[in-house]
């Protein structure tokens, strides 16, 4: 098994510097039998987005309002140990990690502008509205037994 496959892209040119990732391994629960006992396949990975200089400062400045809730002490913290080996947990949380700022970082989406409703799309409605009542009402006749 080779290195890492980074770098891990967040968008366009811009992917997380290797440098500013601070690693923290652990004994995970789940699946491994007795090798699971001693070995520390669970990956946290940490991110500094408060003191990071490799986001431009817009994207920065969004990511920070966006994550807030996530962030302790402007770091934000990904977890992984879905799998048995520390190298596949490290290919995740990094991968998770750089989705999730990805996500933070994009720019708000176009305001909605709000358009009319067709003239003939309303009169279609109340006519259809129309005729269903007139058949309603054509169903309680005197002569319905």
């Amino acid at each position: 098994m080779g290195g890492m496959s980074g770098p891990y892209v967040i968008r366009g040119s811009v992917s997380l510097p290797e440098a500013e990732l601070m690693w923290r391994f652990s004994r995970s629960s789940g699946p491994g039998g007795q090798h699971v006992n001693t070995s520390d396949s669970q990956v946290e990975l940490r991110f500094d987005l408060a003191n990071t200089e490799a986001l431009p400062e817009t994207w920065k400045r969004r990511a920070l309002e966006r994550l807030s809730a996530r962030l302790v002490d402007g770091v934000v913290s990904v977890r992984a140990s879905e799998h048995r080996s520390q190298w596949r947990n490290r290919e995740t949380a990094a991968v998770r990690l750089a989705s999730l700022l990805a996500e933070a970082t994009a720019p708000p989406p176009k305001p909605r502008r709000a358009t009319r409703i067709p003239r003939g799309i309303n009169e279609r409605r109340l006519r259809q509205k129309k005729q269903r009542s007139d058949t309603k009402r054509g169903r309680s006749g005197r002569d319905w037994n």
